[in-house]
């Protein structure tokens, strides 16, 4: 990790007017963005409405803390990534997902990417596993990557549970979030949510036309997934911070998205068995096409890779970063990397929920690439 060179305030400046533009105009409610490096914020800037202590709803930029506990456990050969689910939870292997591993989960390749579980049932061990007993496969495990919005890590939040004997909330914050300096990002009590400022998730815009769906990602519709504007509110209510969903629920600023990618970069006393840390934030071990656009995975153990074939921008780290930065956005526009070549690390949250399905990624793409230039 590159420690060389200084911050670019012409850069910073650039990267800041660009961060408040929908704001600006009037799209999105409010939107956080915080740069970190050598373990420190460099900047950390609030737009609209809200103020820099205001939380936000991160969707699936929430799964690297989980993941963040997997290498934890990890490490401490408390969990065997190699070994099939069922031999941690026997009730998994109906239905024909016997054979499927702990590293398929991880690695989005273990075929039920359209499980569904309702957040009040996973809430608790006894409906995740009535419902894992239901589930079927949707194709064969790892034969193919399709993302799993939330099935997989409703899994691992189990598996954490049955090897460590703890609610899998208490334990991200207790080997992730306490050790790299930050507060409890997921289950927030509604008692405890009395004290914290939320940036409540809105829904703005309209859909894209189907010209601008062909222009974006050539095709004219999308296919459905369970991500959609109204169903992600649900994840914002009081009653859905205090499940804190594991592939979706953390509630967090955006200096603690930098943070945390600091923490990865620098590994704070030792929070990780470095070998694992190297391999699960820098080894691609899935790169399989994904399913509708036929882009490669490039996916680490629970990280993406920015990767060095054209296509990081289509994985959320902008068109400036090495191949070696790695990191996992969240849906509508969430933003949360770190790249070892400069030592940057970014966080980036809004409360706007855009129906229009082409801005985000091209927002994420500007953001990203703008905030990659920041060290000269």
């Amino acid at each position: 990790m590159s420690t060389n060179g200084t911050i670019d305030k012409d850069a910073v400046a650039t990267l800041l007017k660009r961060a408040s533009r929908e704001v600006e105009d009037g799209l999105l409610p409010s939107v956080q963005i915080a740069l970190a490096r050598n373990g420190e914020l460099i900047v950390n800037e609030t737009f609209g409405d809200a103020t820099p202590n205001h939380r936000y709803i991160v969707f699936s930029s929430t799964k690297a803390f989980v993941a963040g506990a997997m290498w934890s456990l990890m490490g401490e050969r408390k969990v065997d990534i190699t070994k099939r689910v069922a031999e941690i939870i026997p009730e998994f292997a109906a239905n024909g997902k016997e054979a499927i591993t702990i590293e398929q989960v991880m690695l989005h390749t273990s075929g039920f990417p359209h499980a569904p579980m309702p957040q009040q049932i996973g809430a608790t061990s006894e409906g995740r596993v009535e419902r894992f007993a239901k589930w079927k496969l949707n194709w064969e495990p790892g034969s193919t990557y399709e993302y799993h919005a939330t099935s997989a890590h409703w899994v691992l939040a189990e598996i954490i549970e049955r090897v460590t004997g703890l609610d899998y909330r208490d334990v991200v914050e207790q080997r992730i979030t306490t050790p790299a300096g930050l507060p409890r990002v997921l289950g927030i009590s509604i008692e405890a949510q009395a004290n914290m400022k939320s940036a409540e998730l809105t829904i703005v815009g309209e859909p894209a036309t189907k010209a601008e769906l062909l222009a974006a990602f050539g095709v004219e519709e999308l296919p459905q997934t369970e991500v959609t504007p109204e169903a992600v509110l649900n994840i914002g209510t009081p009653e859905g911070k205090a499940v804190g969903v594991p592939g979706g629920g953390g509630f967090m600023r955006a200096e603690d998205l930098a943070m945390y990618y600091q923490a990865l970069l620098h590994n704070p006393n030792d929070m990780w068995n470095p070998e694992v840390l190297a391999d699960a934030t820098g080894a691609v071990r899935n790169n399989l096409p994904e399913r509708t656009t036929g882009v490669p995975a490039n996916r680490g153990l629970g990280v993406i890779l920015a990767g060095a074939d054209g296509n990081s921008h289509i994985r959320g780290m902008g068109r400036t970063l090495s191949a070696e930065a790695f990191g996992h956005n969240g849906a509508y526009g969430q933003i949360a990397w770190a790249d070892p070549a400069t030592g940057l690390s970014l966080g980036y949250c809004t409360n706007g929920i855009d129906r229009n399905e082409v801005r985000a990624p091209r927002r994420t793409t500007a953001i990203s690439s703008l905030a990659g230039v920041c060290v000269k």
